[in-house]
């Protein structure tokens, strides 16, 4: 069956947003008397702000603190791309080739609705999306497969004809988990931490939508 939908994370695939997220984590963890190193935050890449907050912080917080910290964070990171906004390479473009190819297209990301609404705002593209799932849908992160189905279930297509676009291991393994091919985009993570996906390609100008239509018709 030929695959009619393109379900793309956001952070490291739309968004080249990584030294954003760094810089922001590590500056509210500074406000708070943390020090967590660049290998820390590296290794919660991908994951929800509540988990990263559980993991810096602690189980010990009330809930309205983890709420001012992620709030912070988030900010912070707003912030930071408004100044400067990271566009991935051939994002926009991708985008727009698949929509006129007649493929459908959702976001499932574990980012906050505003910083997702802000990238494709910026992007341009984001009429061209017709399902968004944020972090604020899902209660369990990647490499949980709950994004994925969620944004497949809203758009009423089968997972075997759902293709995911990730950058990090935990998100291709949740694509694997949908039930769903993946192209892992390495950058964020080296090509062989992501030998789960269907396909690893360098840069999004290696997709497009004959690239997507001619994977395996159904996931191994």
């Amino acid at each position: 069956m030929m695959t009619r939908a393109v379900i793309f994370d956001v952070d490291g695939v739309l968004v080249d947003s990584y030294r954003a997220h760094l810089e922001s984590w590590l500056g509210v963890a500074r406000e708070w008397g943390l020090e967590i190193t660049e290998e820390d935050f590296a290794r919660t890449f991908g994951r929800t702000s509540r988990e990263i907050i559980a993991e810096f912080w602690g189980e010990g917080l009330d809930e309205s603190e983890r709420r001012a910290i992620d709030d912070r964070k988030e900010s912070l990171y707003r912030g930071i791309i408004s100044r400067s906004f990271p566009a991935m390479d051939g994002a926009a473009e991708l985008v727009r080739d698949l929509h006129g190819a007649g493929f459908r297209l959702a976001v499932g990301s574990s980012a906050p609705p505003e910083n997702i609404q802000l990238s494709l705002e910026r992007l341009g593209v984001r009429d061209l999306f017709e399902v968004v799932v944020t972090g604020r849908d899902v209660t369990r992160g990647k490499p949980d497969p709950q994004v994925f189905q969620i944004a497949a279930e809203r758009l009423a297509v089968p997972p075997s004809c759902c293709v995911v676009v990730e950058d990090a291991p935990a998100g291709v393994a949740a694509a694997k988990a949908a039930g769903m091919r993946c192209i892992a985009l390495a950058g964020t993570a080296t090509p062989d931490r992501l030998a789960a996906a269907d396909r690893v390609v360098s840069s999004l100008r290696e997709i497009d939508h004959a690239v997507v239509d001619r994977l395996p018709s159904e996931p191994p």
